[in-house]
This record gives structure tokens, sequence and C-alpha cells, in this order.
């Protein structure tokens, strides 16, 4: 895989934006250094305003790249943030699955998040800290629950010991190709009058087996 992100370096067919949102603590700072550098850092410091990191990888042998934005959580700060859901086409809602508050808060989250993002965003649910399971207060079946009602992906995670922060990325980045190869497609058949128009054939002509002309008096109607 390496060598392949090194060979699409110079060719990236596609940029998608994905922003991390949440209360503020709840790590996504950490999943996003876990995912761009493979770091985690037990002193990290609260964000202030916003930051992203990149990351190429390999889809469907389309070099895509991850331009992951992350969002201060801290509520001083979502005037400013609100700006950056705009052209976003993939969503990390986190909480803290010890902290109980930070759930209850995603649902506000999510309604601000659809109040400015594209109807067609990729969202996933996001329960961070899983490595903490002895303090957890927010049950999986909640969060599932959740996720199911509002339509979102879901994935419990921990950045510390970097168990699905991975898979949770390349899961929301895959189906946004999804999206887009799907959307793309349907420009395409628009375009061109439908799909059926696709099926036309070019009439050729074989060297020898030209059609004859017909004299006038003879023809059918």
């Amino acid at each position: 895989m390496s060598n392949l992100q090194s060979n699409f370096n110079q060719k990236i067919d596609y940029v998608f934006k994905v922003v991390l949102i949440g209360d503020s603590a709840v790590g996504k700072s950490q999943l996003l250094s876990r995912f761009a550098r493979n770091e985690f850092s037990l002193d990290s410091k609260a964000t202030i305003g916003v930051e992203f990191q990149t990351k190429t990888l390999v889809i469907d042998q389309k070099a895509i790249k991850a331009q992951i934005w992350d969002t201060a959580g801290q509520e001083r700060y979502r005037a400013v943030t609100s700006a950056y859901y705009r052209g976003a086409v993939g969503a990390m809602l986190v909480y803290d699955m010890t902290k109980r508050q930070s759930f209850d808060h995603i649902a506000r989250w999510l309604e601000e998040l659809r109040g400015h993002a594209d109807k067609n965003i990729v969202i996933m649910l996001i329960g961070n800290k899983s490595d903490l399971g002895s303090l957890r207060v927010v049950p999986t079946e909640d969060a599932k629950e959740f996720a199911q009602m509002e339509n979102l992906f879901f994935m419990e995670t921990s950045a510390l010991e970097a168990t699905n922060v991975e898979t949770a990325f390349n899961t929301i980045l895959t189906e946004i190709y999804r999206v887009i190869s799907r959307k793309a497609l349907i420009a395409n058949e628009e375009d061109s009058g439908g799909s059926s128009s696709l099926l036309k054939g070019t009439k050729l002509v074989v060297r020898g087996q030209e059609p004859q002309p017909t004299s006038s008096g003879c023809c059918r109607s």
C-alpha cells in the first residue's frame, strides 16, 4: 500500500473533506493523529480553532486525498467552525463513551451539521475511548439505536490502542467514494440523454460486403 501511495502522490483523483465534530476532550484530535500519523500524545491540549491533516490512500485504484478537519468542540468556537462544514462530504460525530453528556450532545451536533452540510454527506457516529471499558457509561446498544434511527454508520474506537481507527476512516472514505461515483454515473447518464443512449452502436461496413445500390424502380415501401 505504501508503494502505491507514493506512486499516486503526483496524481490525485479525488479530495474528500471530512470534519470531526463533537464535544471538547472526546478525543477528536487523537483520532486524527492516530489515522494521519499513527501517533498518540497523552498530554494533548484542546484544539484552538480548526486544524486539518491529510492522508492519501487508494480506493478502487483511485488516489484519494483525505482532508480531515478537526473542529474545536468548545462552545465558544462553534460560530467559527460552522463555516468549515461547507464543502464537507463526510463527518465523524465523536463522543466519549465514559462521558454520558458528550453522547447526549450528539443530537445537537448532528442538527447543526445537517443545517450546514450537503444533504448527501456521509456521517459516522464514533464512540471513542473503548480502552476504558470499566468506565463506560454509554452502552453500545444506545449508540447503535441512535445511529440506526438517524441512518448513521457506527463504530467504537480507541485512539490510544489504535483500535478500529483506521477501519473507521477507511469505511467512511470508501462510502464517500461510492456516493461520489454514483452521482457521477447519474450525471453522465443525464448528459447523454439516459442510459439507453449508451447502448447505441456504430454501424460498421466490412470491405467487400458493402451494401449494393438499389434501383429507384424497385424500392419497397
